[in-house]
């Protein structure tokens, strides 16, 4: 114990050291024996679930406490961009023509996926693109130090362990070096981002090998993620989203997805396809989701456009104290109408803006 101790103040000190000072004056000393904790605990756990003395040596040897994974974890960005600006950034011309070059790529591939999982191939390149842009994006951290990292922090303490735990079991299942396995800073890895829990329950060998390896193997890649798609029930004769335009006066509360209605509802509600023509009518319910914040600016501009005409005597009202939409020329609404494929995408993610840059980016992506 006295030599542990001693190593643990030397390694601690070094630790410490290496700290960037804005960090270290933020979170304070760096406690080396919780450090040594969260390690016995991962191993006893580990041996617990029949993990290999290998791999679970690999994964502990030379363990990395990594200040800037807890300042990320900290400090999440919330970027405020309106949907047209998220579409903008994430169905861009240059990641269409890539997502074409890709196609034209593994068509076998995407086909075999197809046969099995029932996913078309533009629906995978999709997600594909959106989530490290056909594989461009390259992950920053080893995984086994930022799960550690991560459950010292202990904000998550449990969730990354099991995460941990999960990774120790994949690298031990396929034969993979756990060492070599890096991700995000949040855990999330290969070309189409799973963390490990998701990838033990939907991962699929897609080259044949016997592994399953998603970040060395497209195809292991894009039948994982073609597995988890056809678990969710994804329908290929079904659209994602379809574009609509609603009433000036339509309730906007009902614009968050979550109020699913019988197609024939919206229809009588007034929600037209954006040439105004009926919206086709199945026998299925359905969302709206369209940019609220956006609705709510547009219609105070209008008013507060016909408030200004008024007090210039520029305009006719009855009341010119009373702005209203009589006078108001509101903008035309557009949302989506959101399909059961949508809420299978937002599995995936939660977010709205995702599940809809999916759709828009598949519809690019047909052929």
């Amino acid at each position: 114990m006295k030599k542990r101790g001693f190593i643990a103040r030397l390694i601690g000190a070094a630790m410490i050291f290496l700290l960037p000072f804005k960090v270290w004056a933020e979170s304070g000393a760096f406690d080396v024996e919780r450090w040594y904790q969260v390690l016995d605990n991962v191993r006893t756990r580990a041996v617990a679930q029949n993990i290999s003395k290998e791999t679970i040596d690999a994964a502990l040897k030379y363990p990395a406490f990594i200040p800037s994974i807890v300042k990320s974890d900290r400090n999440q960005a919330e970027f405020k961009l309106t949907l047209d600006e998220y579409l903008e950034r994430t169905v861009n011309p240059r990641r269409v023509s890539k997502g074409l070059e890709m196609r034209a790529t593994y068509p076998t591939l995407l086909s075999r996926v197809e046969q099995k999982y029932g996913v078309q191939p533009h629906v995978i390149l999709a997600f594909w693109g959106l989530e490290t842009n056909y594989g461009e994006y390259r992950a920053a951290h080893k995984l086994t130090d930022a799960f550690l990292t991560l459950i010292y922090e202990g904000r998550r303490e449990t969730f990354f362990g099991n995460q941990l735990l999960a990774l120790m079991k994949i690298a031990d299942d396929n034969g993979l070096d756990i060492n070599d396995i890096r991700g995000s800073w949040a855990g999330a890895m290969g070309h189409f981002q799973f963390i490990p829990t998701t990838l033990q329950q939907y991962g699929a060998d897609g080259n044949g090998d016997g592994k399953i390896d998603i970040i060395h193997s497209v195809g292991d890649a894009m039948f994982s993620a073609g597995n988890y798609l056809y678990k969710m029930g994804w329908n290929s004769n079904e659209k994602i989203v379809r574009r609509v335009i609603l009433p000036v006066n339509f309730d906007i509360s009902l614009l968050d997805g979550k109020t699913r209605k019988p197609l024939i509802e919206w229809a009588y509600m007034g929600v037209m396809n954006q040439d105004g023509t009926p919206i086709p009518i199945a026998d299925m319910t359905a969302g709206l989701v369209a940019d609220v914040a956006l609705i709510q600016e547009q219609r105070a501009a209008a008013i507060a456009a016909a408030a200004a005409a008024v007090n210039a005597g520029t305009a006719v009202a009855s009341d010119p104290n009373a702005i209203d939409t009589d006078i108001a020329p509101q903008p035309v609404i557009y949302a989506y109408l959101t399909y059961p494929n949508f809420y299978r995408i937002k599995k995936w993610n939660s977010s709205n803006w995702y599940a809809i840059a999916v759709a828009t980016l598949a519809d690019e992506l047909k052929q």
